[in-house]
């Protein structure tokens, strides 16, 4: 089951304790998933459609819960996936449709046959916990969220761009920064850092996600650490490498030319101390000479061998 199924699933069966809250959600699930179908100027039917059983059962409880209607549900085949079904809610006239688009705030215009606003009026989020249960709801719809583990995004899919509109609104409403990017013939409302989908999820109460996603960020923040550590390791133990065999070619021309024994004692003990000692630091061979000597003072005394190494090479010998 993909992350998205699972958060789904988790915000499904979250119930919310007001009643307020439950019409906000279900505003959501209606605006996102609803059509109405006209028979007359003044009657119509309310269809709503989804792929996700749970959501399906999460709008059914709603609509019963808040306006004690049993919609009608039918199964259908989905053409497009062979595998899959849809679920099919209807709510005719008689039983109550034109109630339920009336007290979700979905439509200007019962007479009009332009459909459903599709983003409810603002009188349905008097409180900010019915925002976050609109959230849900349309999380629920057309939301989406990358598993953890690879990259962090997570987006709402809306048809119209008011409706796109107002969902980023609602979301930043909560000090988050969602953006809007246009998708085909859809509006992508979407989170990408990981420290706003954590806050987002908190929002809609997708506590258990948010659990998860922490944790995966966690490990993903430790794995860097580590490769970060490695990494500069490697770089210094790869320049310790570099600069003892350059030390040594040094030290190897003195050796064959003019002779260590000409060296002055300091240089003279560090050049042989190098030779014996291949891969040592120089803190190491600092702490090796007698009296020992600070790595600054080794790095110079090698560069006093580097500049006799130069005049050597620049000399007829």
């Amino acid at each position: 089951m993909s992350f998205s199924l699972k958060t789904k699933g988790e915000l499904a069966r979250l119930e919310a304790e007001k009643s307020c809250c439950n019409k906000g959600e279900l505003s959501a699930l209606i605006g996102l998933n609803g059509e109405v179908v006209h028979t007359t100027d003044e009657k119509f039917n309310l269809k709503v459609t989804v792929e996700n059983p749970a959501v399906a059962r999460k709008i059914f409880k709603l609509i019963k819960t808040l306006f004690a209607i049993n919609p009608e549900i039918k199964v259908r085949k989905n053409s497009s996936f062979k595998k899959s079904n849809y679920y099919l809610m209807v709510i005719t006239h008689v039983m109550g449709s034109k109630k339920i688009i009336q007290e979700l705030g979905l439509i200007e215009n019962l007479g009009c046959r332009d459909g459903m606003t599709h983003f409810p009026k603002d009188e349905i989020f008097m409180n900010r916990c019915c925002k976050r249960a609109y959230l849900r709801g349309a999380f629920l719809s057309g939301g989406s969220i990358s598993a953890p583990e690879k990259t962090y995004h997570l987006e709402f899919v809306a048809h119209e761009m008011s409706v796109a509109t107002g969902i980023q609104t609602m979301i930043n409403s909560f000090g988050l920064n969602a953006k809007i990017v246009p998708r085909k013939k859809y509006q992508v409302v979407y989170l990408k850092e990981g420290d706003q989908i954590v806050e987002l999820l908190n929002i809609i109460g997708a506590h258990n996600a948010l659990l998860e996603l922490e944790n995966a960020r966690i490990l993903k923040e430790i794995r860097n650490n580590i490769n970060r550590i490695v990494n500069c390791e490697t770089a210094n133990l790869s320049k310790t490498v570099n600069a003892s065999v350059k030390q040594l070619e040094n030290i190897h021309l003195i050796q064959r030319t003019i002779g260590l024994d000409e060296l002055p004692e300091g240089l003279r003990e560090l050049a042989k101390l190098r030779i014996q000692h291949e891969d040592a630091s120089l803190k190491e061979l600092g702490e090796m000479m007698n009296p020992p000597v600070g790595k600054s003072g080794v790095n110079h005394r090698f560069r006093k061998m580097e500049n006799i190494a130069k005049k050597i090479r620049q000399s007829p010998y």
